[in-house]
């Protein structure tokens, strides 16, 4: 379901709101090297910016974290004072076992088969902004191309993928199965008027705007479909002023069946 690298649950551990993993990696540092300096630069404070939080923290916990260590070999230096080391191990105890409680958790995530599907969808990144989830209704294969319907979550139009015979075997392409159709923004032309005409692209899906972002170049387009699936397409500033696009609009969302990625559970 996840990866050590993306967990599903994620939580940040703080002390009195304040005392975060960074600050706690200045003082493991400070421990470790003897210098502020040094510390402050392991973890990305400028050296006044250390400080300041010490001093902070100090105020917290009305005793000073850290001392100046006068003498000795290379001059002195700083040093974690008692209580700052007994809260450097606090911390490592805490963190250790908020890492524990976060695992437990994701586990018992993992057991509940009526969540399973939907946390499996959730813990998939991918850059495509376009993310349908539904069933497929059919597969037509072909001798270099195989032909995918998809039926939608709540009841609005499939959606067909067009990919290679040989890539609809390695995934094991079959009725029934719980499938991803991934399309990106940049792939969608947006209609507001077909004039008479009839497009060549499979994938029609007419709905209404509900979002005009406009940026420095381009604006994101978002249609909602009449059962409630949304889809977003990456319109010139330019095909925005002229087809005036406005939220409430009627519009169709045209793309290829070769625009699609189809992604199914392993």
């Amino acid at each position: 379901m996840s990866t050590p690298d993306h967990p599903l649950l994620q939580g940040e551990l703080r002390l009195a709101g304040r005392l975060d993993g960074r600050f706690f990696d200045l003082l493991a540092a400070l421990a470790l090297t003897g210098s502020l300096q040094k510390a402050a630069r392991v973890a990305g404070y400028s050296y006044k910016g250390a400080w300041l939080v010490l001093d902070a923290a100090a105020l917290l916990t009305h005793t000073p974290l850290l001392e100046r260590a006068t003498g000795g070999h290379g001059g002195g230096g700083s040093r974690l004072t008692a209580e700052g080391q007994a809260l450097l191990a606090a911390w490592r105890t805490l963190q250790a076992r908020h890492d524990a409680f976060l695992r437990e958790q994701e586990a018992w995530l993992a057991d509940q088969p009526a969540l399973d599907a939907l946390l499996k969808r959730m813990a998939m990144k991918t850059t495509a902004r376009n993310q349908f989830t539904g069933t497929i209704r059919a597969v037509q294969p072909g001798p270099a191309t195989t032909l995918v319907r998809m039926a939608l979550a709540g009841g609005d139009p499939d959606i067909s993928i067009a990919l290679t015979t040989p890539a609809a075997e390695e995934l094991g392409v079959a009725v029934g199965q719980e499938a991803l159709a991934l399309v990106k923004s940049s792939e969608i032309v947006l209609v507001s008027d077909f004039a008479g005409y009839r497009l060549s692209a499979r994938n029609q899906l007419a709905g209404s705007i509900s979002r005009v972002e406009r940026g420095a170049v381009s604006s994101l387009v978002g249609l909602t479909l009449p059962g409630g699936s949304r889809l977003t397409a990456n319109v010139t500033n330019d095909a925005v002023d002229a087809l005036d696009l406005a939220v409430g609009q009627p519009a169709t969302a045209v793309f290829k069946a070769y625009a699609v990625m189809l992604a199914v559970r392993g």
